[in-house]
């Protein structure tokens, strides 16, 4: 059994690391910081300083102040070399921004402008948030080897950790509720999407998009991925069992009432819940939202309040399916990055957790039933927390982690 991520292509991941680092020069050069300076003071109107740069994740950040007037603003560009279709990622993150803004309670940064290209290339300008750090830099372990990702840690008290994450558990159930009528990513304008025939009616049909990837995988990744002909022969077996399943509209229906097929559907005798509608009511979701993408600061009497959500650029409106699981990162650690010995430990260490989590759901739809503007019955009025508590114990969390997670298939399914 496969217990960590398959192997990156390293030949293509050298080149592109050697690409990377030739983009990472041009940050600090004087004629692109006057560019940037030039770009935020012809877009906003008046006299701007770049004050500091920084690189995060995927993106160059700059910080402008405007001497004498108005707050400091953020320009928010692509990182060259280190994304493919930068101009998308920063159309798709603007559309986001704003549907979140005018739609949802979630605090993100306001979008100042936008361009899918200009003088500095793909780029946001944003109102700059002040905080103080991320959720991960408090619930993360402090000791740990700066050179590999950070575990949770495992020292921190119930009740804190249960309060850390209920700081998320409000954000979840707020993307949780508004619905869309297909799978795909926002456009501007701003509740508009892609053309019909580049979005998905069905879930079963993105499902199905997915296995489909998974296969494109093994065919196009020329290095690394199989180790020999019986570990090819495995891999492949399994992408066309899966692209069977999903063919046969079974993924998108495992676990929940509808199931009759699977080992999960004749493994326990409680009820189960039904299925989201498959053609509609489509939630929105991030791929890589996770704890480092909430900003926090100091509240009142001492508390952590969330300052802002940010890095929408992989959000899309997705199965409901996913929307139900609990979340991967309670861990911080992807499952199949986790030390030392991969999913299994990473399972076993995550389902001591998860209750924890689940409590800290309940706390907070309990606070939303309190408030009839905002009650938090999810799907047939069924709470969001049960939709978790189920997905976990009849193995959906995995089957959808498993879909969405290319470098991790082949250590689930």
């Amino acid at each position: 059994m496969y217990k960590r991520r398959q192997k990156l292509d390293d030949l293509v991941w050298d080149q592109h690391d050697a690409e990377v680092e030739e983009s990472r020069k041009q940050m600090p050069k004087t004629s692109f910081r006057l560019q940037v300076q030039a770009l935020v003071r012809g877009r906003c109107g008046k006299s701007a300083k770049l004050v500091g740069a920084i690189t995060a994740g995927f993106n160059f950040l700059y910080k402008i102040r405007f001497p004498g007037e108005g707050e400091p603003v953020l320009l928010r560009a692509p990182w060259p070399s280190a994304v493919r279709f930068p101009g998308e990622k920063t159309l798709y993150e603007a559309a986001t921004l704003e549907y979140l803004r005018l739609n949802t309670r979630v605090p993100v940064p306001r979008v100042l402008c936008s361009a899918r290209e200009s003088e500095v290339g793909p780029m946001l300008i944003l109102n700059l948030v002040e905080n103080a750090d991320t959720l991960t830099k408090l619930l993360a372990k402090k000791d740990r080897d700066p050179d590999l990702p950070p575990p949770l840690n495992p020292d921190l008290p119930e009740g804190r950790l249960r309060s850390l994450w209920g700081k998320m558990t409000s954000i979840l159930l707020e993307l949780a509720k508004p619905s869309f009528p297909r799978v795909g990513s926002p456009t501007p304008p701003r509740t508009s999407f892609t053309p019909e025939n580049k979005t998905f009616a069905a879930a079963d049909e993105w499902y199905l998009e997915l296995s489909h990837m998974h296969l494109a995988q093994l065919v196009f990744q020329h290095n690394d991925l199989v180790t020999g002909e019986d570990d090819c022969r495995n891999k492949y077996v399994a992408r066309q069992l899966f692209r069977g399943l999903a063919r046969q509209g079974r993924l998108s229906t495992f676990g929940f009432a509808q199931d009759d097929w699977s080992a999960a559907a004749h493994s326990s005798g409680r009820r189960k819940i039904p299925a989201p509608d498959g053609e509609g009511g489509f939630r929105l979701w991030c791929d890589d939202f996770r704890l480092t993408n909430v900003l926090v600061r100091d509240g009142p009497d001492g508390e952590v309040e969330v300052a802002a959500a940010i890095d929408w650029e992989f959000a899309y409106a997705a199965p409901a399916q996913f929307a139900l699981d609990p979340p991967w990162w309670l861990l911080v650690e992807l499952p199949e990055m986790w030390l030392p010995s991969g999913v299994d430990e990473w399972s076993r260490t995550y389902e001591g957790h998860l209750e924890t989590w689940l409590r800290a759901v309940e706390e907070q739809e309990e606070k939303e039933d309190a408030d009839s503007s905002s009650a938090a019955g999810f799907l047939g009025g069924v709470p969001l927390s049960a939709h978790m508590r189920e997905s976990w114990e009849t193995g959906r969390f995995w089957l959808n982690y498993a879909a969405r997670k290319s470098w991790a298939f082949d250590a689930v399914f």
